[in-house]
C-alpha cells in the first residue's frame, strides 16, 4: 500500500488541475461604486444559477478599457450604460429617444458579438451638482440658470472632461461659465471637494447614493442635453453558447433594480462602507434571487 501513494498523489494533483482548467463565466466592470456593486450581484447570481462557475474581474477601469476586455474575451459579462455605448464606444451622435438608443447600440454591438439584454431596470446619466447654500444664494435648480449666474469652479471624473457626451458638449448647450479649468479627480472624490469647498459644481451620477444624505441639489437638465444612460447587461454571445443557462440566468435581473434601489445599494457601500459581497448577498435575497 505505501507504493500507492505517489500514485494517489499523482491523481490527486491531475483532478485539482482539471478543476483549475473548468470553464468559467468571466463577470466584469468598471471602476467605480455603482458597477463593483452590479458586478457583484451579477458574480454571486450566476454562482448560484451556475454552480459556482464564475470569476471575477472587477475594476477594470474606465468605459474604454472594459469594451477592449470584453471585445477580446478577457470578459464575458459587462453591465454598461446605453448612452455611454452610443458616443463613447460606438461613436455616434447622442439620440434622445431611450428606446432608440437601445436599438442603435444594439446593432452595434453585433459586429464584435456581444448582445444586450433587456435593461436592469434604472438610468444613470450625469447630475451637475451643487451645494444647497450656492443653489439658494444663487437662485439656481436649471443648468440655464446656472449658466446665467456667474462662474463656476467644477470638479468632474477624468472621462467626463473629454468624452463627447461629457463637458465639451455641455458648455456647448448652455454657455455654462468656468473660472478655470475642470478639476479632475476620482469619481470617488467629487463630493468631498464639493463640500470641502474646494470647487462649486461636480459632474456626479444620478445614482449615487451620497445624493440621498448630503446638502445638495441636482441642476434640472432643462435642455435636454444627456441622452438616455439605460444600465443594462452585456453579454458575449459565444459564452451564451457555451454556458446554456447563462442567458436565461442574466434575464432574471432585467428590471429588477430601480433608480432609489441602486442610490441605496451605491450608499451602503460609499456612505456605510459595508463589503460588497455583503450587499449583494442581501440584494438577492430581498428579491427572491437566492
Amino acid at each position: 500500500m505505501a507504493g500507492s501513494k505517489p500514485i494517489v498523489l499523482v491523481a490527486l494533483a491531475l483532478a485539482l488541475c482539471a478543476c483549475s482548467r473548468e470553464p468559467r463565466v468571466r463577470v466584469g466592470s468598471k471602476n467605480f461604486t455603482e458597477q463593483l456593486v452590479l458586478g457583484e450581484i451579477v458574480a454571486q447570481h450566476l454562482e448560484k444559477r451556475l454552480g459556482g462557475h464564475v470569476s471575477r474581474k472587477l475594476d477594470l477601469g474606465g468605459t474604454l478599457l472594459a469594451q477592449q476586455a470584453l471585445v477580446a474575451g478577457q470578459i464575458d459579462v459587462l453591465p454598461e450604460y446605453t448612452g455611454t455605448a452610443l458616443t463613447t464606444v460606438l461613436k455616434q451622435r447622442p439620440e434622445k429617444d431611450a428606446a432608440k438608443v437601445l436599438s442603435r447600440v444594439r446593432a452595434g454591438y453585433a459586429q464584435w458579438g456581444l448582445e444586450w439584454l433587456e435593461p436592469l431596470g434604472f438610468e444613470n446619466t450625469f447630475a451637475m451638482t451643487v451645494r444647497n447654500a450656492d443653489a439658494s444664494s444663487r437662485r439656481v435648480s436649471t443648468l440655464s440658470q446656472a449658466a446665467a449666474s456667474g462662474t463656476w469652479r467644477l470638479g468632474a471624473g477624468y472621462e467626463f472632461a473629454t468624452r463627447p457626451d461629457g463637458l465639451p458638449g455641455l458648455l456647448r448647450t448652455y454657455g455654462l461659465h468656468l473660472e478655470r479649468a475642470p478639476k479632475t479627480m476620482d469619481l470617488g472624490l467629487l463630493y468631498q471637494a464639493l463640500m470641502k469647498n474646494k470647487v462649486d459644481m461636480v459632474a456626479s451620477n444620478s445614482t449615487d447614493g451620497m445624493l440621498s444624505v448630503l446638502p445638495v441639489r441636482v441642476l434640472e437638465d432643462d435642455r435636454h442635453y444627456f441622452p438616455p444612460y439605460q444600465c443594462a447587461l452585456v453579454v458575449r454571445e459565444a459564452a451564451e453558447r457555451e454556458f446554456p443557462g447563462l442567458r436565461k440566468a442574466l434575464e432574471e435581473l432585467s428590471g429588477r433594480i430601480s433608480s432609489q434601489t441602486m442610490r441605496r445599494l451605491n450608499y451602503e457601500l460609499d456612505g456605510r462602507h459595508r463589503p460588497v459581497r455583503e450587499i449583494a448577498r442581501d440584494f438577492l435575497r430581498s428579491n427572491g434571487l437566492e
